[in-house]
């Protein structure tokens, strides 16, 4: 029998996948922290990943926000980094905090009164607390020892850090990492406030296309927390306490819900050891639980988004040229055919090539841009694969719906073209190789894959399923996915009405 264009395929990654399983191990700490650890000795360098299994999803109600304000404050440093006397800062910060809860108490008696010698008292404690502060100490230790990339990032599933350093600076890198997860100092909390209610600002409240996309959202997870704002509602920020953060880094921040990746230049004994060294010290404050922080379990399990019935909608108007999204429910990463569902939003939205550009765009000329994504919000739980175009001047937004909804037909009544399967699956598998190639991609997808998967081995997994689906398959999680009922719809209108005949703006 002759050899199949999937077999052909999995053949073809077979000596990458080898290379894959010879070159990571991992290991687990005694206090349940796991690392995974890939050896690459073609350059003197290694990269980091720290990988924290909470995100936007995990936080409590009226405290939205909290996980990308950890993620700023992480960067503050410690005890004895970012600081001339902590000592005489805590105090400060203590006074700060009371201070802070006085204003807020006031505020929501309405007592005005009194708050402007509160708030006087405030920024007097503010700025004997910044007199202390040695600005970007720790960004200036790694740079200094010539580290680079040094960031972090938060999504609705995940907050991750990461930097890269020489391979003979492994050491430094566990004390650093060790030192700011075992006992971070939230400095600069309310200077820090600020900066994130600009950023909210900036890509939120100044932008119609995000609050757009944010409404949707919102319309499709009617239960599930994937619905709520990443960046925080405003109020949620405005009444953030240090002691929430506190709060919500002592619950996730646990070592059994960290895990780290090592991907360069170094010896996988070597980190080992150092790892025990470093990161199997207990947590200063004397906390029954030994290792980061006092246990990631949650304190409730997340509500899982019961089925849709029907199709939802939302409209929001701006003064902005109009916009069309649709949404529809699919599985998590971890389902088996997950990349079913990511090969047909490529074929449909992907790129030049795909249908809804070749279509909307180039032939119909009713879009200006025709994109679509799986996994969004996120893909740690059940999620969206999501469609949007901007609608073309002198078309209107209907036209663009018709000619969509004709592509999503014509791919249920019909399956791919095995030609055009096999250029998605390459573009794919090309696209996932690449990040593989640099050690920061590498680290960045073994920690994904093991903590949203149960294991790193699922990428393998993964590349192997791309290179053996059918059209069929792709046919098939088109008729299970892109039916109406499964359906919502935003759409993004401009101001054209008076005011009290406007459609209400949908609370993001």
């Amino acid at each position: 029998m002759p050899e199949t264009t999937s077999e052909s395929a999995i053949d073809a990654l077979a000596p990458y996948i080898d290379r894959l399983r010879q070159n990571v191990s991992e290991f687990t700490l005694d206090n349940g922290l796991r690392f995974i650890v890939m050896e690459r000795h073609d350059a003197p360098v290694v990269s980091f990943v720290t990988y924290a299994n909470v995100g936007g999803v995990d936080e409590p109600v009226g405290k939205t926000g909290v996980a990308h304000y950890l993620e700023h404050l992480a960067f503050k440093g410690t005890k004895t980094i970012g600081t001339t006397d902590y000592a005489a800062e805590q105090k400060i910060f203590d006074q700060l905090d009371r201070t802070f809860n006085q204003i807020q108490r006031l505020q929501k008696l309405g007592k005005t009164q009194s708050l402007e010698r509160l708030e006087a008292r405030f920024n007097t404690l503010k700025a004997e607390a910044s007199q202390l502060v040695r600005q970007n100490e720790l960004g200036q230790v790694i740079e200094r020892e010539g580290g680079v990339g040094l960031n972090a990032a938060t999504s609705s599933d995940a907050t991750t850090y990461f930097y890269s350093l020489p391979s003979n600076k492994l050491e430094l890198w566990m004390y650093l990492e060790s030192e700011r997860f075992r006992d971070p100092i939230f400095r600069e909390f309310y200077e820090e406030k600020d900066v994130i209610l600009e950023e909210r600002r900036m890509r939120f409240d100044n932008d119609p296309v995000s609050q757009l996309f944010e409404a949707m959202k919102n319309k499709a997870f009617a239960v599930h927390p994937y619905g709520q704002p990443l960046i925080g509602h405003v109020e949620d920020l405005r009444s953030l306490t240090r002691q929430d953060v506190q709060r919500f880094f002592n619950q996730h921040y646990g070592p059994e819900n960290l895990t780290l990746a090592v991907v360069g230049d170094v010896d996988k004994d070597q980190v080992q050891r150092l790892a025990k060294t470093y990161f199997g010290r207990p947590r200063r404050g004397g906390l029954a639980k030994a290792g980061l922080g006092q246990g990631g379990d949650r304190t409730a399990t997340i509500p899982p988004e019961p089925a849709q019935t029907e199709t939802r909608s939302v409209e929001l108007r701006a003064p902005a040229q109009p916009w069309y999204v649709e949404a529809y429910h699919i599985p998590s990463m971890a389902a088996p055919d997950y990349v079913a569902y990511a090969v047909l939003g490529d074929i449909l939205s992907s790129g030049r090539t795909s249908r809804l550009y070749r279509s909307l765009v180039e032939t119909e000329q009713v879009a200006l841009s025709a994109r679509g994504m799986a996994g969004y919000p996120g893909d740690k739980y059940p999620n969206l694969l999501v469609f949007y175009a901007l609608v073309a001047p002198g078309h209107r937004l209907e036209e663009v719906e018709a000619s969509l909804h004709a592509q999503l037909e014509a791919m249920v009544a019909k399956p791919p073209e095995e030609a055009e399967l096999a250029r998605v699956k390459r573009q794919l598998k090309t696209s996932v190789l690449r990040s593989l190639k640099s050690n920061q991609g590498m680290a960045s997808v073994l920690t994904e894959y093991q903590a949203k998967t149960g294991s790193w081995e699922n990428l393998i997994r993964d590349l192997e399923a791309i290179a053996r689906l059918t059209p069929a398959d792709i046919q098939r999680v088109a008729q299970t996915t892109l039916r109406p009922e499964n359906r919502t719809v935003a759409r993004l209108l401009p101001e054209t009405q008076a005011p009290e005949t406007q459609a209400p703006k949908t609370k993001p």
